[in-house]
């Protein structure tokens, strides 16, 4: 484990010191489990009087807060942004892969960039392109003619399909698959026809996809994710999908095909978003979210209706089912004493 000194960690967050400069900080833990030798955070005020107990060695914090801190601390603007860069420095997370496994089927073909690490019974497929320090992992599949950008990791049994491009420094979690056939079928009298599906699918950099999402490959032109964007696990994202920089998708998110999202969205968990149609930039879809029309101008849109208890809900259901019924019932009312004052 990488030790630092705690004006190391000041250089490398930028923050203002306050303390020992010379503590050692091994680790990073929450308020509540931290011991010495490691570091927390505190971003919410709301948890103040929490540093009465802990027990780290250091703490992250704005200056507002060290008044209830008689230890070290760093002191920045945005505590939780100076956590993730610190939970960088000190990840203790292996690698997928360290050199090239001996299991590892790699076409002569395939063209492998410097410090490739390529797991055990991964294959590798002809005329790949791996860029420098690719991380592969044990078990996946890049199919024909794909190329991966220099640093991205792809952690163990993901499936990259044929033709596709994935760009520098992406992250993949381990059940991907990249590039499968869109749902696309012709029907003829009752039977279905498939239709080939000849695009492909196109990764941006700095690019992070969780455990077991599928990302389908276009019919004809290609499905695109923009450079940034950041996909949870367990994710539908269909055939000629685009979807713009920097925009981050909940887990379980399902999306139609041939939709556009715009950069800057955020779209909550087991969102169903409708296909054929666009979103501009910077919208948000609170979670469970059914988009089924375009979202042409930013900002946070929502729907369903939030937990109630049953005999409530049924209530509820029940003045749904009746709602055209009512309406019917308003505008005969409102015609009727319209005649009368008139």
């Amino acid at each position: 484990m990488s030790a630092f000194c705690l004006k190391q960690l000041a250089q490398q967050l930028d923050a203002k010191l306050h303390g020992d400069g010379e503590l050692s900080i091994t680790g990073i833990a929450s308020m509540q489990s931290a011991q010495l030798g490691q570091i927390t955070f505190l971003s919410d005020k709301k948890l103040q009087s929490n540093l009465l107990e802990c027990k780290a060695s250091a703490v992250v914090m704005t200056e507002d807060s060290l008044e209830y801190w008689k230890g070290a601390a760093l002191i920045v603007k945005n505590p939780y942004l100076a956590y993730a860069k610190l939970a960088q420095l000190l990840d203790t997370t292996p690698v997928p892969a360290e050199g090239i496994a001996t299991t590892a089927v790699i076409d002569p073909t395939a063209k492998l960039g410097t410090n490739i690490s390529i797991g055990a019974n991964a294959v590798i497929e002809s005329g790949v392109v791996l860029g420098n320090n690719c991380i592969i992992g044990p078990g996946c599949f890049i199919g024909k003619n794909t190329t991966i950008g220099s640093g991205t990791k792809l952690w163990a049994n993901i499936s990259v399909y044929h033709n596709c491009i994935i760009g520098d420094n992406c992250l993949i979690q381990s059940g991907t698959v990249i590039g499968a056939d869109g749902f696309g079928y012709a029907n003829d009298r009752g039977k279905w026809i498939k239709i080939p599906q000849l695009g492909r699918v196109v990764i941006g950099n700095n690019v992070e996809i969780g455990a077991s999402t599928t990302i389908d490959r276009g019919a004809l032109d290609d499905t695109v994710i923009g450079d940034g964007v950041i996909i949870d696990n367990q994710c539908q994202i269909a055939h000629n999908d685009v979807i713009g920089d920097h925009t981050a998708v909940a887990g379980g998110v399902i999306m139609a095909g041939s939709l556009t999202i715009g950069r800057h969205c955020m779209i909550g968990g087991a969102s169903v978003i409708n296909g054929h149609m666009e979103i501009c930039d910077q919208v948000t879809v609170t979670g469970m979210g059914m988009v089924m029309r375009p979202i042409k101008e930013p900002g946070v849109y929502s729907s369903g209706i939030p937990l109630q208890e049953n005999k409530v809900w049924r209530k509820t259901a029940s003045l749904v089912l009746h709602i055209d019924e009512m309406n019917k019932r308003l505008k005969a009312l409102e015609k009727k004493l319209l005649n009368v004052s008139t």
